[in-house]
């Protein structure tokens, strides 16, 4: 299982802990990832995805203006790249 969002593309990236001193250690900094069932709308199954917030603040977005989409789609086209 990968650790991306599925619509963001968000994932984990490296970056420095600096001290009072300036003295850098490598860090990791996480996105805000998500385990969610939703329901598909272009089939009404219940799809278990990983997802950010923004993601799904996207998704919300796309309901409210009635932009199709699919999940089970989305979600092999994350695992393929």
């Amino acid at each position: 299982m990968s650790h991306s969002c599925i619509i963001t593309g968000k994932k984990t990236t490296t970056g420095y802990n600096v001290s009072h001193s300036n003295v850098k250690t490598k860090r990791k900094l996480y996105p805000n990832l998500q385990k969610k069932r939703l329901v598909d709308p272009s089939t009404g199954r219940t799809v278990t995805v990983i997802i950010s917030t923004r993601g799904l603040r996207t998704l919300k977005k796309w309901d409210r203006e009635g932009k199709p989409y699919d999940l089970i789609a989305l979600k092999k086209a994350e695992l393929v790249s």
